[in-house]
């Protein structure tokens, strides 16, 4: 389990965020049980994008391990970390460690902190790093691209879209990641995303893992180790598999989000009732070493994994009922998205602006604005603030520490007919106020109040045309 208080079992993707952000909102943005995890784009220098204009995925194109982005300098950084794990908030930092940035990028000092490189030499100074230091000689294809994922070599040995291969079986390249992961483990951070680990060699993720610190004993347990997760995208049927990477950590399971919104979109004569050995029994990794979610930076717009049936805040709804399932079913370690607004625009079913990078003005990543209605302005989604999630947030903390059994209880209706029954929730008797409608204020509720008689019985009546079709109470929402 990850470095975190007990009853902490959801990290949030704060996608693009501030540091300064991050610290102005550390007190007030965090609702019920959402003290545990941030993880947080990455934070070292990398190349600035100009054509598109400052995409999000110019921050997966590293220069250097300073700690100088659109995020913010490495002060900010530096403080935004000691300020949260003073108040038990725990960062984890996306770590791009595969690679550099792209092979075509030009010479110079377009850079977000100003350091030189020169990628078509392999030239990286600032680190340093040199051609002697990337695996353009190991790649075997005739493009120097990933040209197959049936062979685990050129997956691993080859260039990804054309980023440049860092030699990761040299060890001053192990040192060099090492160096700036155990600074910012020195800082105070938790853990690692490992991004792109499908890319790198396990026994070389190993080794760079294993000259890591311990965590910080200003804030963690004498001797307590990083939280791993990495990013390995294996839906089936290609040469590499997830399971080789569970030595080192956590992993993304993808086919979770992909399976998830099939059955909530009803795609294929799916219905919700087909879950219920969901988890290993539909061919997921062990729990133990999975990390879930609905959906990711990535997949949110098409890139990476899981195709059309991924489940977004665009199909709000739906999207609720999805992240509600995770949260309330104990498989796998969860992650909810935070994400920002952009202006799709689909051609040929391809969103042609699926590129674009976060609110700002003239570059500068906009503030994160708080509206009266605790919802986020200035286009940010800050899905972990929707009542419906933040309150399955305390749902799963609630349960989560005790197993499910009298804990708490979660209804669906994804039918196309009204729900009306007496179930069984398990809960001792009471009134107990639905967290998904509305909110338990001191003693009353904003929502919908639902009667547990002695034998734990409870009558529910849930409208096919709900805006939110599922209720879910909990030990903690009794009034």
């Amino acid at each position: 389990a990850p470095q975190t208080q007990s009853g902490r079992t959801s990290i949030v993707h704060l996608f693009e965020w501030r540091w300064l952000t991050l610290l102005l909102n550390v007190s007030g943005i965090w609702p019920k049980g959402f003290g545990g995890y941030r993880w947080v784009s990455p934070p070292n220098e990398n190349i600035v994008v100009t054509n598109p204009s400052r995409p999000w995925w110019e921050r997966y194109q590293p220069v250097s391990y300073k700690l100088c982005t659109r995020s913010g300098n490495e002060n900010e950084f530096r403080d935004m970390v000691t300020r949260c794990n003073n108040v038990g908030v725990r960062i984890y930092v996306d770590a791009v460690i595969n690679h550099m940035c792209g092979s075509g990028a030009a010479a110079g000092t377009g850079t977000t902190c100003g350091s030189y490189c020169n990628p078509g030499n392999r030239e990286f100074p600032a680190v340093p790093y040199s051609a002697w230091d990337f695996n353009d000689g190991k790649c075997k294809t005739a493009s120097g691209g990933i040209e197959s994922y049936n062979d685990p070599y050129q997956v691993r040995d080859c260039q990804l879209v054309g980023l440049l291969d860092l030699a990761l079986e040299k060890d001053y390249v192990r040192s060099m990641i090492a160096d700036y992961l155990n600074k910012l483990i020195d800082i105070g951070v938790a853990g690692f995303r490992i991004d792109a680990s499908k890319h790198m060699w396990p026994g070389d993720i190993k080794a760079v893992l294993d000259k890591l610190h311990n965590l910080n004993t200003n804030w963690f347990p004498a001797g307590s180790r990083p939280f791993i997760f990495q990013e390995v995208i294996d839906l089936g049927g290609e040469a590499i598999q997830s399971s080789e990477y569970f030595g080192n950590g956590r992993v993304t399971e993808f086919k979770y989000g992909a399976k998830l919104g099939t059955v909530v979109r009803k795609w294929s004569g799916e219905k919700m009732s087909y879950l219920k050995n969901w988890g290993e029994g539909w061919g997921f990794m062990p729990s133990d070493r999975a990390l879930v979610f609905v959906d990711n930076h990535d997949n949110q717009r098409g890139h990476g994994a899981g195709g059309a049936s991924i489940l977004t805040f665009w199909d709000a709804r739906l999207y609720k009922m999805a992240v509600g399932f995770m949260l309330a079913h104990p498989y796998g370690f969860t992650r909810v998205m935070s994400s920002y607004r952009w202006a799709r625009n689909f051609v040929n079913g391809q969103d042609v602006n699926d590129w674009i990078g976060p609110p700002n003005n003239n570059g500068v990543i906009k503030e994160v604005t708080i509206n009266a209605d605790t919802t986020c302005g200035n286009d940010w989604v800050c899905e972990h603030r929707w009542r419906q999630i933040r309150n399955m947030v305390w749902f799963r903390n609630v349960v989560d520490a005790f197993g499910r059994g009298n804990r708490g209880f979660i209804v669906f209706n994804n039918d196309d007919w009204q729900l009306s029954s007496t179930l069984q929730t398990g809960l001792p008797g009471g009134t107990y106020c639905d967290v998904i409608s509305g909110d338990k204020v001191g003693s009353s509720c904003t929502g919908i109040k639902v009667y547990v008689s002695s034998d734990g019985t409870a009558q529910f009546s849930i409208s096919n045309s709900a805006e939110d079709p599922f209720i879910a109470i909990h030990a903690e929402s009794k009034l």
